[in-house]
Order: C-alpha cells, then sequence, then structure tokens
C-alpha cells in the first residue's frame, strides 16, 4: 500500500514539473502540451518502464535450456517467496550487478549481468537472486522502475529548459512564457528533483530486501559474501549506468563520496554486510 501512495505521488508530481515548465516556457499553449505528454508520460512509465530499463541495458531473456542453472534458482526462490516465476535476463556487463523491475509479482523480471555470474559461486548468486525475489515479493519493483523513469524525465525537462535558455527564451513571449533566467534555474532545480525522486526509494528496501533474501536462500552469508564481491569488483570494473536507474541494481553502480553519500539510495555495505553476518551470528 505505501509504495502503491508513494508511485501515485511520484506521477503526480511528473505531471506538476511537466506542466510548470510547458507553462514557463510556452504559456498556455506550452501548458496544454506539457500537460497532454505528461499523461502520455504517466501512463508509459506505468505500463512500459520495466520495458525500457531493460531496453536501456541491452538486457536479454534468456530461456531455461539456455541458462537452466540460473532459471533452476530463480524458480526456486520464486517458490519460496511465494511469487510467479519472472522473467529471467542478462545484462551483456562484465561489472558484477542485479537488479529486478516490473510493475507487479505478476508482471516481474530479474536481470544479471554477465560478470556477477563469473565472479560468484551459486550460492552467492542465489544469495544476490533472493535479494530480488524479496523486492519483487515487497512489491518494491514498482516504485523503483517508475521512479527511474520519472528521473529520466526530470532530466530530460532539464535539458529542455536549457535548450529553450540559449535559443529562445530572453523573454516573455505574447501568452505569458518564461524568460532566459527562470530557464537557467528550472535547469538546475530539474537535477535535483531528479535525486528528490531517487531519494524517495528510502534505503530501507534494501535492509528489508537483504533480510528477507537471506531467509528465503537460508544462507545470509553467502549474501554478505556477495555484497563483499560486487563491491570490490564493481570498483575495477564500473557498469556504465545512469543515475535515473541507480537505485534499481542490488548496489548502487555510480561511486559517492562524501557529501553525495548522504543522498545514496543504498546504505552502506559494510552496515548490510554486517547485518546480515548477525542474522548468522558471524562475527
Amino acid at each position: 500500500m505505501a509504495n502503491t501512495m508513494k508511485t501515485g505521488f511520484l506521477l503526480v508530481l511528473l505531471t506538476v514539473l511537466f506542466v510548470a515548465v510547458g507553462s514557463y516556457v510556452g504559456g498556455q499553449s506550452g501548458m496544454v502540451m506539457a500537460f497532454a505528454f505528461a499523461v502520455l508520460m504517466n501512463a508509459g512509465a506505468y505500463w512500459f518502464s520495466d520495458k525500457i530499463v531493460l531496453r536501456m541495458y541491452r538486457a536479454r531473456e534468456v530461456s531455461e535450456a539456455e541458462s537452466p542453472d540460473l532459471h533452476a534458482m530463480v524458480h526456486r526462490l520464486g517458490t519460496a517467496a511465494g511469487v510467479p516465476m519472472p522473467k529471467v535476463y542478462i545484462l551483456p556487463s562484465e561489472s558484477p550487478n542485479a537488479f529486478a523491475t516490473g510493475r507487479n509479482p505478476q508482471h516481474a523480471a530479474v536481470a544479471v549481468t554477465q560478470g556477477i555470474m563469473r565472479i560468484l559461486t551459486p550460492d552467492e548468486l542465489e544469495g544476490v537472486l533472493a535479494h530480488e525475489m524479496a523486492h519483487v515479493k515487497n512489491r518494491d519493483i514498482l516504485i523503483g522502475t517508475v521512479a527511474a523513469t520519472l528521473a529520466g524525465a526530470i532530466m530530460l525537462l532539464a535539458r529542455f529548459a536549457t535548450f529553450a535558455a540559449i535559443f529562445g527564451g530572453g523573454g516573455r513571449d505574447r501568452e505569458g512564457g518564461g524568460g532566459g533566467l527562470g530557464l537557467i534555474a528550472m535547469a538546475i532545480l530539474a537535477p535535483i528533483g531528479a535525486m528528490l525522486v531517487q531519494m524517495a526509494v528510502s534505503r530501507s528496501r534494501e535492509y528489508l530486501a537483504d533480510a528477507s533474501g537471506a531467509r528465503y536462500c537460508g544462507r545470509p552469508e553467502a549474501l554478505a559474501r556477495a555484497l563483499e564481491k560486487i563491491a570490490g569488483a564493481s570498483r575495477r570494473v564500473p557498469l556504465k549506468a545512469s543515475p535515473a536507474t541507480a537505485h534499481m541494481f542490488i548496489m548502487s553502480p555510480l561511486s559517492g563520496k562524501g557529501m553525495m553519500s548522504l543522498f545514496s539510495t543504498h546504505p552502506p555495505v559494510e552496515k548490510r554486510v554486517e547485518r546480515l553476518r548477525a542474522m548468522q551470528g558471524v562475527a
């Protein structure tokens, strides 16, 4: 229920942002056009955001015949979590990572990179998949996927405002469109809005997915070791990822230190590992 309310809030937020920019740039006609575009964007975010994200990372669906072990793990964990078997995808990247997407457990998908399959043992990979199945079970996937699409849309607004300021935003038009300074301000504020959209996806969901996933696979230590391996390997082979989708992965593909770490959608790896090992009584 909480995630459904968050999703609704984000969709309303996107509409307000688009209408505000449209009104400022093009007056009343711009506002109408922006509202129509926002409605289409909202519908697309709800129904097609999972496909957009999968295509963005060139994810390829794999059949049971192509990857029987991976399918067997996902099927086993789906049974443990009490959710339908999701579709299985592989990303063509050597950087180790994984994510789940979809609008509900009946339309879910889990995706792993080629790199994560190379560096993790079967037990560790199952721990990662269990974490993603927990997101499916807890219905985090809708809010996460919609947030990714909307954050990308807000970044698009920033580029549009910058373009308008440079090539046509020097004064107010006859219908009341905005001036260049206002557009530049919008170009600065829109990325901040995108960051706030990402932060709407709480860090607590990662802790909950870790704990639930550890129960599904029965091996908290395996997931803890997997997180440590992913953290180390990701620094050596970073994933080329959009900031708008960073929150979807089991570990943020973006390096954030100092002040930027305060805005991370993921808790520190050390804290996650500590909690997992506490579940098993491992020091």
